[in-house]
């Protein structure tokens, strides 16, 4: 304790506060009570004293005077914005009587638990759902689930297990390492190091920058020229939506031109030569007429990545958007398997939540962990979407948010009645075709919004508003990144609780026996087990990392060799092959190409010329933004300031024959209607195509029905269906491929 009450708290970052994904170690200055300063843990090992401006700016988030610090209940329409404090008695006694309603008369899977991308939802929000009853957990608007979940579906039908790049992020002595050597290329593929500086689960942008200083060569594919593009050996300028076709001409060219790891290849995968067979058809000539990319420049990067030794392969969100989004990270699995890039320093390293410990669980397996094989197999018999997609019944325990759209609308194959909406501003943000999600959820009996902030989906459709805290609010664990962090609550700000302590307690209330401990701590302490510590110690520690060969399996290097991936202990990889199934066996028993292939986009110049003829650009949305997180921050002064204007961005060349002229306002128009924003001209674009902000909306505008913030304006996921994810189910939400045209708004419509 210092002068005048003063205490500094080290803990890890996750949301409310930052809204990211974790992992960051933070020290929070604490005085009489209440945090003044956030700055980074410079002896954390993750990002050693590096952090974001969200986190920066944690002060005026947490202490804005809009925060949400009550319990309110609607007492008007829906969208009139008529809301009364109440306290949280009856906040609770309201949704345990409204829920046990709903579950009574329809059913537990009549009610939807949704969360959105981010934060630390999944762990809290299923732990309600299951102990409610229902299977019906889902990231609610996200078509597909196309953010993470389609990668970590692809590499674990593949390989068995998740990768990353190695930036030696396994070792508390990181960089010094001896074990570890940087990659001679990296491999950035659809990744925005600029906007992901931060942590992305278990790499960060900020360590592509310090290999970088150790010699490692940079391969960027990208339609945008980014800072890392115009740092690159080689940047390949892709159109959106191609990326499969490219990983199969790098295939080819690879395999083709013998540059495989043969005493890998041989003994360590299984189907090279079906994969060889199939990537005969993408050379890399036919390649280039999808793509965009250069035929020399596709044999230039194949060749390179495939001659480096060890080489490191990143990949971002545009991937897991793709039509065939499980199929094209196939593909990218075949590249870092063919050259034996799996599981060595400077490579992909099998990546697994630390000492084996989940909070927030990312495949069917860990929930099956946490919650038993037979519990979890009866809630998938009415999980929705999990009838039609074998790869949604047997990996994530997610409901398809495509299938819970359409069945909110139709009630068929039984009603829905309830969202509960946690950590989802889904009307801005979350959803593609807000407008349809908006008229399905009004319909419903009850729904009830958890979160920080007044958004346009708390006005529009909530009935019960719970207000949540930010992270130095609540305790918590992190474990989706490499060291375990414990987060602890240093602060009380009005009456908010943590999404934990809420969920607990509704929880406890609905179904007190599957809720048999006294408090969070004691249940975070159960899920601690494997690290030997409780809550409590990890908190006075801050963090604690696996050690090297622990029983877990959880650090590298060469697992598959020691028996170490197996759970019968045989060396090998966690397939049914024990390998690397280039000739994917559970994609073949599910009745899914066993092989990677490429698909066009729904829209685009090759599948639709019709539309390509009227609307001749294509628009790019979702790149992340250092300053927001999705819809999040946009009433934090200085994050605000960073990015005051929802802006669309074009080639100067393509503006000037539209008249259009730096900081014009303009109308992005597709088949599905048109949205506003204001042009900024710059050069990094490509000439056929646009980049529009999403997540935007006005919290300084009015929030009540119509306007909800000015959400109808400025939402680009207005122009983007649901309803085409990919085969598998998961990916294909196409965020990165619709055609538009862009032209100029009226003085008098020119509001923005």
């Amino acid at each position: 304790m210092g002068e005048m009450g003063e205490r500094v708290v080290r803990m890890g970052a996750w949301s409310a506060g930052p809204g990211c994904h974790g992992g960051c170690g933070v020290k929070v200055t604490i005085k009489d009570g209440k945090l003044t300063k956030c700055e980074g843990d410079e002896d954390h090992p993750y990002l050693q004293g590096r952090l974001c401006p969200r986190a920066l700016a944690l002060t005026q988030y947490i202490y804005h005077p809009d925060r949400l610090q009550y319990p309110m209940k609607r007492v008007g329409a829906r969208g009139e914005g008529k809301w009364a404090r109440i306290s949280w008695d009856e906040a609770l006694d309201t949704c345990e009587d409204k829920m046990r309603t709903i579950r009574d008369k329809y059913g537990p899977e009549s009610m939807v638990f949704g969360q959105g991308t981010g934060r630390d939802a999944g762990g809290y929000i299923i732990f309600l759902a299951y102990a409610y009853g229902s299977p019906n957990w889902t990231l609610f608007g996200l078509s597909g689930i196309s953010c993470f979940t389609p990668r970590l579906a692809a590499m674990s039908m593949v390989m068995g297990d998740f990768t990353f790049p190695d930036a030696a992020q396994f070792s508390p002595q990181r960089y010094d390492d001896p074990e570890w050597k940087a990659p001679e290329v990296l491999v950035s593929w659809a990744r925005n190091l600029a906007g992901s500086g931060c942590t992305d689960h278990y790499f960060s942008g900020h360590w592509a920058v310090d290999m970088m200083k150790r010699g490692t060569k940079l391969i960027v594919i990208d339609p945008v020229c980014s800072w890392e593009a115009s740092r690159a050996e080689l940047w390949l300028q892709i159109r959106p939506g191609t990326d499969g076709a490219l990983a199969l001409a790098m295939l080819n060219v690879i395999i083709n031109e013998n540059l495989y790891d043969k005493e890998f290849v041989t003994k360590w995968t299984h189907g090279f030569e079906e994969l060889k067979q199939r990537v005969q058809e993408y050379t890399p000539e036919k390649a280039a007429a999808i793509t965009w990319v250069p035929a020399e420049k596709i044999v230039k990067a194949a060749r390179m990545y495939a001659t480096a030794k060890p080489a490191g392969m990143r990949f971002g969100q545009p991937l897991d958007s793709n039509r065939e989004a499980t199929s094209t990270i196939h593909a990218l699995n075949c590249l870092w398997a063919i050259t034996g890039n799996i599981d060595i320093p400077g490579g992909n390293v099998i990546t697994r939540p630390p000492f084996g410990v989940t909070i927030y669980p990312y495949s069917t397996q860990e929930v099956i962990d946490l919650y038993g094989e037979e519990f979890v197999a009866n809630l998938t018999k009415k999980r929705i979407g999990a009838d039609r997609f074998p790869l949604v019944k047997n990996f994530r325990a997610w409901a398809l948010s495509d299938m819970v759209l359409e069945q909110m609308e139709t009630q068929k194959p039984y009603p829905i009645k309830g969202l509960w909406c946690q950590t989802n501003n889904f009307l801005a943000n979350t959803a593609q075709d807000p407008k349809r999600h908006y008229e399905a959820v009004r319909k419903l009996e009850f729904n009830v919004v958890v979160d920080t902030f007044m958004t346009p989906t708390a006005q529009a459709i909530a009935d019960i508003i719970l207000p949540a805290g930010s992270f130095p609010e609540k305790d918590s664990v992190f474990t989706t990144g490499v060291p375990i962090n414990a987060i602890q609550k240093v602060i009380q700000v009005g009456e908010c609780r943590s999404d934990w302590e809420i969920n607990f307690e509704l929880a406890k209330r609905l179904n007190p026996q599957a809720v048999p401990w006294a408090n969070v701590r004691e249940l975070m302490t159960l899920r601690l087990k494997a690290t030997g510590l409780t809550f409590e110690q990890l908190a006075e520690q801050s963090w604690t990392m696996a050690p090297k060969n622990h029983k877990s399996g959880t650090v590298p290097y060469r697992r598959h060799e020691k028996g170490q991936l197996r759970p019968d202990g045989q060396p090998g990889f966690r397939t049914n092959t024990g390998k690397v199934e280039l000739y994917c066996t559970n994609y073949e028993k599910y009745g899914l190409d066993p092989l990677p292939y490429h698909r066009e986009p729904i829209e685009s110049p090759l599948s639709t010329p019709e539309i390509w003829e009227k609307y001749p650009l294509i628009m790019i949305t979702g790149r992340r933004n250092s300053a927001f997180f999705h819809s999040e921050h946009r009433q934090i002064p200085w994050l605000r300031e960073l990015s005051p204007f929802p802006e669309m961005e074009m080639h100067p060349e393509t503006a000037a024959p539209l008249g259009i002229k730096d900081g014009d306002m303009v109308w992005i128009e597709g088949v599905r209607g048109k949205v506003k924003r204001r042009a900024r001209l710059t050069p990094t674009m490509h000439r056929q195509m646009i980049h529009a902000l999403h997540g935007w909306w006005l919290p300084e505008t009015d929030g009540t029905s119509p306007n909800f913030y000015g959400v109808w304006d400025l939402n680009v996921n207005q122009l983007i269906p649901m309803g085409e994810q990919s085969t598998s189910g998961f990916g294909g939400a196409a965020t990165k491929t619709m055609l538009c045209k862009v032209y100029k708004v009226k003085d008098e419509e020119a509001t923005v």
